[in-house]
């Protein structure tokens, strides 16, 4: 099925009366399943090798030595069959639409005081060097600076290929349990701080309208309460239906905090909406298919290929 699907798409763009939109959307297509494909004839490759080394092993008249050798190869290449049919397997399972997305990534300081702030600064900073050591653009957002310099929230945009698919993960509560600096007396605290990732949305996915929003000026302030500039430049914007609520003060001018709470917004915004549609889906999947089967759904697709990829599932 995949395999004609994807000469069916090759033709498709092979075609000279094929229209811009047409060519555009079977290259689309065709570029999708080339891992797939990749996959595919690496495993009929294993499985030649595996019928070779298997009648080498139990038919030959060769030495005892080359048969010790071809079982030890046969075992090898049986465990790589099994990562390839794995792969293979990952690969066919549904994908989020929004994986290839860039994202928004929020740190924020929980239980553990001062030292959770700190905390919070070391996984922002880590974020940061692990998106520059992958060639991805990190652009800092926001930061709200605790009074030891570490960070109560900190946000930031991470730009490049399928950013979000591979960060969406981290999402969730990360917990240390250290000596901080400041201990004299040696005691391990226990510190806590929530990550958020969110997928970037554009004013097509969520569109605001001006009578939904609130926002408000004020000036930006600092650690211990002094002021940082003298303009009310600092941006607080409230979206009056959902009642979330976004501030930014990181830079002096207005209009660049309200353009990087506007942001801010439309990705809360969106994953608000992801998680109802993905609810009602849920729910949806269940009252008609209450006994749908996600294992005989990928061996249905992948069946075809040899009866050796058909496998008991344990979901």
């Amino acid at each position: 099925m995949i395999e004609q699907k994807s000469a069916y798409l090759q033709e498709q763009i092979n075609q000279p009366a094929a229209s811009p939109e047409e060519y555009s959307r079977a290259n689309k297509e065709f570029h999708k399943l080339e891992s797939t494909m990749e996959l595919i004839k690496e495993l009929r490759s294993k499985q030649k090798e595996i019928e070779g080394l298997t009648s080498l092993v139990t038919n030959s008249v060769e030495e005892k030595d080359m048969r010790e050798m071809a079982a030890e190869e046969l075992l090898e290449a049986v465990e790589e069959e099994k990562r390839l049919q794995h792969e293979l397997f990952r690969t066919l399972l549904p994908k989020d639409e929004a994986d290839e997305r860039d994202c928004i990534l929020e740190v924020r300081a929980g239980t553990g005081g001062e030292e959770a702030s700190l905390f919070a600064m070391d996984i922002f900073k880590m974020y940061e060097k692990y998106s520059q050591n992958n060639g991805w653009k990190f652009d800092t957002i926001d930061i709200m600076e605790s009074a030891v310099k570490g960070y109560k929230e900190a946000s930031g945009t991470i730009s490049g290929s399928g950013v979000y698919g591979k960060l969406k993960f981290e999402s969730g509560i990360h917990r240390v349990q250290r000596v901080p600096v400041t201990e004299k007396s040696g005691r391990v605290h226990t510190s806590a701080v929530s990550v958020a990732v969110l997928p970037q949305a554009d004013e097509v996915d969520v569109q605001l309208r001006n009578e939904d929003l609130r926002i408000d000026t004020y000036r930006s302030g600092g650690s211990g309460g002094q002021s940082v500039n003298t303009t009310d430049s600092a941006v607080r914007i409230t979206h009056l239906p959902t009642g979330t609520v976004v501030a930014i003060q990181d830079e002096r001018s207005q209009h660049q905090n309200k353009a990087k709470a506007l942001k801010v917004l439309r990705a809360r915004l969106y994953e608000l909406e992801r998680h109802r549609l993905h609810a009602d889906r849920s729910k949806l999947r269940s009252e008609q298919v209450p006994h749908y089967s996600a294992a005989s759904h990928i061996n249905a697709m992948v069946g075809s290929l040899s009866p050796n990829l058909l496998v008991d599932w344990k979901w």
